[in-house]
């Protein structure tokens, strides 16, 4: 009998132009704690390494190295939090710091806001919804709106998307995909 295989992402790693600015406001916006600093013995970097989680040694590492006009290959950076005040918290903070580009976003099954780390790596920190509709989706998210009228507007969005279904149905198609591969 097989093994089960089921590898989850843990980390990730960037490269850096200022490694301490950097180290900086992801400690300041997401309450990241150094667990530690040091060169690597395989990569000629000097890596920070950053955790929210006493759990994980790290969840973000960051490495001095990059380019002064390299630009970033960064997608996005994501941040998951478990409520709407935490959303306007994290809003909150990253503004505080100047970021730039900040938008919200509800992809129907995520309310997301989208902003520019000092080294212009795109952030996204988002809370789950209890709906599913296809992806990519995106309306505009206003925050300062209260939160039953974020969460009406959430459900009715994704009710008239001819792909809706609750998150526990598409969780049950996805292990039902997962078996069949």
């Amino acid at each position: 009998m097989e093994a089960t295989y089921t590898p989850a992402l843990s980390h990730f790693g960037i490269f850096c132009r200022d490694l301490e600015k950097m180290s900086r406001f992801y400690c300041d916006v997401f309450d990241m704690t150094q667990t530690d600093l040091g060169e690597g013995h395989t990569m000629p970097f000097t890596i920070a390494f950053l955790s929210g989680n006493p759990l994980q040694h790290h969840q973000l590492a960051l490495a001095s190295g990059r380019g002064a006009d390299a630009p970033s290959t960064v997608m996005q950076i994501s941040f998951k939090v478990e409520s709407l005040d935490a959303l306007r918290e994290a809003k909150r903070r990253a503004d505080s710091r100047n970021v730039e580009k900040m938008r919200g976003l509800n992809h129907g099954n995520a309310l997301s806001i989208y902003f520019l780390d000092p080294e212009e790596n795109t952030v996204e920190v988002y809370l789950d919804t209890p709906w599913y509709v296809t992806q990519p989706h995106g309306d505009p998210l206003d925050l300062d709106q209260p939160d039953e009228v974020i969460w009406a507007d959430t459900e009715k969005i994704c009710r008239a998307d001819p792909t809706f279904m609750t998150v526990e149905d598409w969780r049950a198609q996805f292990a039902d995909r997962r078996t069949q591969n």
